[in-house]
């Protein structure tokens, strides 16, 4: 029974990913600004060009999963654009003991996204997709 339901699933985990990058993504385009500003204030170099890499990688990333065009590289570069951002944007052991609950589960949160972004990239978008369709599946 759950073989039958492995396309649709397919086709929903990809959408619920893109509920999560593409506004994130839009966001840091249209709060550039503001964005660039967070990325100051953890001291990563060059925020201004991390800020445009950060809003394409989400934006584009989240086109491919939406699609399913390329679907297994997309996943794979925002698992590892979600892991390394939570070393820098949720380091629970660098903060106040009393921020520390939220920002833990911010980056257990982000380490069970790229757990699942890490199973798109093994598995595939499935039939409902582009690579699907091209692949003849």
């Amino acid at each position: 029974m759950l073989s039958s339901l492995q396309n649709p699933l397919a086709l929903v985990s990809r959408l619920l990913f893109a509920v999560l990058f593409l506004p994130a993504g839009i966001g840091k385009f249209t709060g550039f600004a503001g964005t660039v500003g967070y990325i100051s204030s953890v001291g990563l170099p060059m925020p201004t060009v991390a800020a445009a890499v950060a809003a394409v990688v989400e934006v584009v990333g989240s086109l491919a999963l939406i699609v399913g065009f390329g679907t297994r590289f997309a996943a794979l570069v925002l698992a590892f654009f979600t892991l390394v951002a939570s070393f820098f944007f949720h380091a629970y052991w660098a903060v106040p003991a009393d921020q520390q609950m939220i920002t833990q589960l911010l980056f257990f949160k982000n380490i069970a996204v790229v757990g699942g972004l890490l199973a798109l990239t093994a598995f595939g978008a499935g039939a409902w997709s582009v690579d699907g369709q091209r692949s003849g599946r």
